[in-house]
């Protein structure tokens, strides 16, 4: 099977869990003929992607979240203006995707959470198969908790995800923990990269954190400075980022870097970091705790920090509060162990999912379980 990548460019998560697939596809004997990238003035597509990603990498203008002056909250109303305004250039975007299709002639686009994937395939309807797959698809399942909500932060996230997935003929929605599909979804495992399942952890001494907006960084230094006992490690992936800076005796800055991150992953203390999913499942994996920050005005990171709590990998806070996350390990708090073999049910769960070889729902559901016993 020939697949098409179209992913979201925000973040680290999306772009892990593309890496991930890809190598899936090539050990199962499939073929990667594109990567579709949405990109951002705000960052630099990471160097580990382009190194990691079999397939040549096309760059499009995509929509992206709007930021206030302080790069910490995501402003709804100036994203959606920005983005209309930029409706032309969107368009433009549609059309180098279709050309790519044209020319490829995928028999799968994966369209990993972004809003150029659901347009094209409501208006261009390729002949290729349509699937998505991402944590936000999970909202679909009867036991997704939803976070309080103000305003219209919850009806744009279920819109924004139903936007990414116009005409799906595959929903994946990735998940913590096993749970049964449903009509509309199909529940798969985490995408966690075979370099995660590889390293051995250690005890560490510091605390790792990841910074998806820079305007966190104050907050971070700010605590270190008060905190001069408490070493932190922090990444982050601005345009201007340098490779390191070491700003305290007890706090350094790192450019992101898969390999780095991930090794400093198994060494350390803990995670504390914004909510996102996969950084989330690369320290459950790990046996590390957590401690996540939802960025203000992100509805959806704030139901990833309810998961977080509810999972057992940790703990959810409103601000960079190290201190908060070093109390519950001196509590004696060991996260929850549940990834390691549900991780392991990818390739088996994925055979079930392509066309030729497609289950009926109650075999791909006795399945999944079999796998799970």
């Amino acid at each position: 099977m020939r697949f098409l990548f179209i992913v979201q460019g925000e973040g680290r998560g999306h772009m892990t869990q593309a890496i991930a697939f890809a190598k899936m596809l090539k050990k199962q004997g499939h073929e990667l003929v594109g990567v579709i990238v949405g990109k951002s003035k705000r960052r630099e597509i990471p160097e580990f992607f382009c190194r990691e990603i079999p397939a040549p990498i096309y760059l499009v203008e995509s929509p992206n979240f709007a930021c206030d002056s302080t790069q910490k909250k995501i402003l709804i109303g100036k994203t959606i203006r920005t983005n209309l305004a930029k409706s032309g250039i969107f368009w433009r975007s549609l059309q180098q995707i279709n050309t790519l299709v044209q020319a490829e002639k995928p028999d799968i686009i994966l369209n990993f959470y972004d809003l150029l994937g659901g347009f094209y395939n409501a208006l261009f309807r390729p002949k290729a198969d349509f699937w998505v797959i991402g944590h936000q698809y999970l909202i679909d399942h009867p036991t997704f908790r939803f976070a309080p909500s103000k305003g219209l932060n919850k009806f744009l996230f279920k819109l924004n995800t139903r936007l990414t997935a116009i005409g799906a003929t595959q929903k994946l929605a990735l998940s913590f923990s096993y749970l049964p599909s449903t009509r509309d979804i199909t529940v798969v495992p985490p995408l966690l990269r075979e370099e995660v399942k590889k390293l051995k952890t250690t005890p560490g001494y510091f605390y790792l954190t990841y910074l998806v907006n820079p305007g966190y960084s104050s907050e971070v230094i700010s605590f270190a400075k008060a905190n001069p006992t408490l070493q932190i490690r922090a990444y982050w992936d601005g345009k201007d980022a340098k490779k390191t800076e070491f700003l305290l005796p007890n706090l350094s800055f790192h450019r992101v870097h898969d390999q780095h991150f991930l090794q400093d992953m198994a060494a350390c203390k803990g995670l504390v970091s914004t909510a996102g999913f996969e950084s989330i499942c690369e320290a459950m994996y790990l046996g590390k705790p957590v401690m996540v920050i939802p960025v203000k005005g992100q509805y959806e990171q704030a139901c990833n920090a309810l998961e977080t709590v509810h999972a057992g990998a940790g703990i959810a806070s409103n601000n960079f509060d190290f201190g908060k996350l070093e109390k519950l390990i001196q509590s004696g708090f060991k996260p929850t162990d549940s990834l390691s073999e549900w991780t392991e049910t990818w390739s088996a769960v994925f055979e079930q999912l392509l066309p030729e070889t497609k289950m009926t729902e109650p075999d791909l559901i006795l399945t999944q379980s079999l796998l799970l016993d």
